[in-house]
């Protein structure tokens, strides 16, 4: 069996351009998801789906009988401790599909030397230790607020600050120039982790 491929975690607030980085490392070659993804397809799971409308109503239902993501958020955000469940529920089920996609991936006959993974929360719920390397991506916060819909505020105000996360992860960009800039670093990245 090949060796496990290095695995590492992106991470950094909201806007800062953690998705573009996931990105620019599939194009170099890397295997990824996000953590995104891996809820996307977690609330598609009937106990999932059973679990969640049980506790937040048949509001987060889209008329497909599917979880409308954007009505869940609406209620979480405006909610707490709803919040904190659903955090609570998924957070153990998305770390555990993450590990078997890792485990799978080291299983293939021509298995990728780096896996990477989008997780906006990485340092607050411990994932850190899951991972052999962590990246994280900051930007001013005029320009995150610019670059994202999201209302920030709320939950930036549950976030480790990026002057913390720095210090703790392997390699950090700040993500104030073009997309072009932001794959000299990934390639980078990639060249330190995987060298050819």
């Amino acid at each position: 069996m090949s060796p496990r491929p290095v695995a590492v975690a992106i991470t950094g607030g909201i806007g800062a351009g953690k998705s573009e980085a996931l990105r620019a490392f599939a194009r170099h070659g890397a295997a990824t998801v996000s953590s995104d993804e891996i809820v996307h397809h977690l609330l598609q799971r009937e106990e999932v789906k059973q679990l969640v409308v049980g506790r937040m109503g048949n509001g987060v239902l889209s008329p497909e009988d599917e979880i409308d993501r954007g009505a869940l958020a609406t209620v979480v955000f405006n909610d707490r401790e709803a919040l904190a469940w659903l955090e609570e529920l998924l957070h153990p089920l998305v770390a555990a599909e993450y590990l078997q996609w890792r485990e799978d991936l080291a299983k293939l006959p021509n298995a990728p030397q780096v896996c990477v993974t989008e997780v906006p929360l990485l340092y607050e719920t411990g994932g850190d230790a899951r991972f052999d390397k962590v990246v994280v991506i900051t930007a001013p916060t005029k320009l995150r607020r610019a670059r994202s819909e999201v209302a920030t505020d709320d939950r930036e105000s549950r976030l480790i600050p990026d002057a913390e996360k720095v210090e703790r992860a392997d390699y950090s960009f700040k993500n104030t120039g073009g997309l072009e800039e932001l794959d000299a670093f990934v390639a980078s990245v990639l060249a330190d982790l995987a060298p050819s």
